[in-house]
């Protein structure tokens, strides 16, 4: 049996006008392929909502999981809570347990709970919370749908809250092999060996170093022995 497999749906118009470099995927990345579950898709959609219903509703259709990261703050341009709601055509609304949450949190800070921050409050019906040990504002779980925060420290606090929660399939692993040849010189080895081990991954990724070209060839998959007997093979048959 097949992993799980997710799809990560990065929103905001900062990310798509390259003020704010992405870090999110590339964490939830490797936080997944530990867990054993298989990132598949990754999306970036602006701060529009019928573009993110879109994104979201096309998604959760297609993958077993579906994380989103971004527009769940206190400001007007944070509407990913209302475009999941209207996703799953659920109401949404200000909710007691996350207005708790965040009323004692600013209350201890003695900084004032105002619209604005209450708007961090507003929860789709059916939702779970998702817990924020960074700065309080929870992020929540509807379906198959889990939603987190854009700051990379809260995504990843909020990844290590929900990925206990669900069930994963053997770790992927990898091994590589470094050659200094280029691409064209192996692609007809490389394709006949991919061909034999149909279970696993085999990517090539080339480089320059020194002025000469060369690949890195990734190994990947959830059997080490198959893994073994590929780079075994890859090693005979591209040294010869």
């Amino acid at each position: 049996m097949s992993n799980p497999t997710a799809a990560m749906l990065v929103i905001g118009d900062e990310i798509l006008s390259g003020r704010t470099k992405d870090t999110n995927t590339n964490y939830l990345a490797k936080a997944l392929t530990e867990a054993g579950i298989t990132l598949t898709e990754a999306r970036v959609v602006s701060d529009d909502q019928g573009a993110i219903v879109a994104a979201v509703n096309a998604l959760r259709a297609a993958y077993d999981w579906v994380f989103t990261s971004g527009g769940i703050g206190p400001t007007h341009d944070d509407i990913t809570a209302d475009a999941i709601a209207a996703a799953f055509g659920v109401h949404i609304d200000v909710r007691d347990d996350a207005r708790a949450l965040l009323a004692a949190h600013y209350a201890a800070r003695g900084m004032e709970f105002n619209t604005a921050r209450q708007r961090m409050a507003r929860i789709p019906d059916g939702a779970t919370l998702i817990d924020n040990p960074v700065s309080i504002a929870p992020g929540f779980t509807l379906g198959n749908v889990h939603v987190m925060a854009g700051v990379p420290s809260v995504f990843e606090a909020m990844v290590a809250s929900v990925l206990p929660h669900l069930t994963g399939g053997p770790p992927l692993m990898s091994q590589t092999l470094r050659m200094m040849r280029g691409e064209g010189d192996i692609a007809a080895s490389l394709g006949a060996v991919a061909a034999e081990f149909p279970d696993l991954s085999i990517g090539s990724y080339p480089f320059q170093s020194n002025g000469a070209y060369g690949t890195n060839i990734v190994v990947r998959g959830t059997d080490g022995a198959q893994i073994d007997a590929a780079m075994v093979r890859l090693n005979k048959d591209l040294s010869a």
